[in-house]
């Protein structure tokens, strides 16, 4: 039997206040099971305790009580988190450094070095499309170019499981699209990712499961599709469908005791919309002679 990449049991964490003479309960009795191979949304308000849950599982802070496993070790063990990398919501980077200093050394924390090491940085540069920013120091890197390089590091030592907290966290659409095609291109490599995330939308175009938290509480968990999909409803689409065959539908359904419900044009997203008419303007002005 295959252990789960991370397997969380009755997890409870409470953290005192002594200075209000109470206590705040920030997971209660958490359950939850990432199987490998996944990517696992963790979503929830602001509060709701994903951060919390990341830093149990990482074993930055234990648990009040429960247990918390990862390929089946207990992430207390130091050894569990060899094969784990993370990006923190909001990552600290010496900016002195550049790039690819950056890389190489957290490669060396890894235990990394030499051929081995230098062929990895180049490696990565190119995953995260850094390759010809890998020079500059960054300090004169953009928020998104800073994400990339951050979750570069979070994967140098080719880890079994990624977590990420808030990966595209003030990123613009573009900036967040690209680093929601790495975190697939993480799973086509094989990689677990488990990631927290109040950007719905976003952990709708990439997430197998998802786990609902709110108040410490996980309220709903499991496969996407299944979570999205409303009992007793079903959905037709059609192009060019004239009047008359939407009235013959309609009349049909009618007969059979169904009900029609809703019946629209289909729509786009908005940032979907924002990202066509952007990319459509700029490829527009490098084709034009007089600008």
């Amino acid at each position: 039997m295959i252990d789960p990449a991370v397997a969380v049991t009755g997890a409870t964490k409470i953290f005192s206040t002594p200075w209000r003479r109470r206590s705040v309960v920030a997971v209660r009795e958490l359950n939850l099971k990432v199987s490998a191979g996944q990517i696992y949304g963790l979503l929830g308000p602001n509060g709701s305790g994903k951060s919390t849950t990341l830093k149990i599982i990482l074993g930055l802070i234990s648990p009040t009580k429960g247990r918390v496993k990862i390929f089946g070790r207990d992430s207390r063990e130091t050894i569990s988190r060899e094969g784990v990398g993370f990006l923190p919501e909001n990552p600290y980077f010496y900016k002195y450094l550049t790039g690819s200093e950056t890389l190489r050394f957290y490669g060396k924390l890894c235990g990394m070095q030499g051929a081995r090491l230098a062929s990895r940085v180049d490696e990565l540069l190119e995953l995260v499309g850094l390759t010809s920013a890998g020079d500059r120091r960054l300090s004169g890197y953009s928020k998104g170019m800073l994400q990339r390089i951050g979750l570069a590091q979070a994967i140098v030592q080719e880890p079994k499981l990624v977590v990420l907290d808030e990966p595209t966290a003030g990123v613009d659409p573009a900036g967040a699209r690209e680093i929601r095609d790495l975190i697939l291109s993480l799973k086509q490599r094989g990689i677990t990712v488990l990631l927290s995330s109040h950007l719905l939308e976003q952990v709708q175009e990439i997430c197998d499961r998802v786990g609902i938290l709110a108040n410490g509480t996980l309220v709903r968990e499991g496969g996407l599709q299944d979570l999205l999909a409303i009992e007793n409803r079903t959905d037709l689409v059609f192009e060019n469908a004239s009047p008359q065959l939407l009235s013959e539908i309609e009349s049909l359904a009618t007969q059979s005791g169904a009900r029609l419900i809703e019946q629209s044009r289909s729509r786009t997203s908005l940032e979907r919309l924002f990202l066509d008419v952007t990319q459509s303007r700029s490829e527009h002005r490098s084709k034009s002679p007089h600008e």
